[in-house]
């Protein structure tokens, strides 16, 4: 399970360098895609990644589709190298907003990786609904 938060620099190649336990999870290899409905990277294991994609098959061609050329047609399967750095390809960066520094998260069976001020925005325009689901949990 992925929990945490880091910052890590993402070097002129556009490599990162994840954190050693999100590494250990993820496995050998594993994928990289845009985030679901935010403007992020993601990162998933390989079983993950391919439970996702049968998932998006079951669903109506037409929505099923347009998960397909936002998802699947984004994801990179990558490899840390011995540096335990992993590249981030250019069109994902430039999707997310990441250059210099990124946000690492920790999401139960993903991680994502964010440009920091977005980060920091979406959460501003989720104050609202924050509120509400800490009051849902009675927290």
């Amino acid at each position: 399970m992925f929990s945490g938060m880091s910052n890590h620099s993402v070097d002129s190649k556009g490599r990162i360098v994840l954190p050693a336990k999100f590494r250990e999870e993820l496995g050998e290899s594993f994928y990289l895609a845009r985030g679901f409905g935010n403007c992020c990277v993601q990162a998933m294991s390989a079983e993950q990644f391919a439970s996702i994609s049968e998932r998006i098959r079951e669903l109506p061609a037409d929505k099923a589709m347009a998960l397909q050329y936002t998802f699947t047609a984004t994801a990179v399967e990558v490899s840390p190298n011995a540096s335990g750095r992993v590249m981030i390809p250019q069109t994902l960066r430039d999707f997310a907003g990441i250059e210099g520094d990124a946000l690492v998260i920790g999401m139960t069976t993903r991680i994502e990786i964010w440009n920091g001020e977005r980060f920091n925005a979406y959460l501003e325009s989720k104050k609202d609904v924050i509120s509400e689901a800490l009051g849902m949990l009675r927290l």
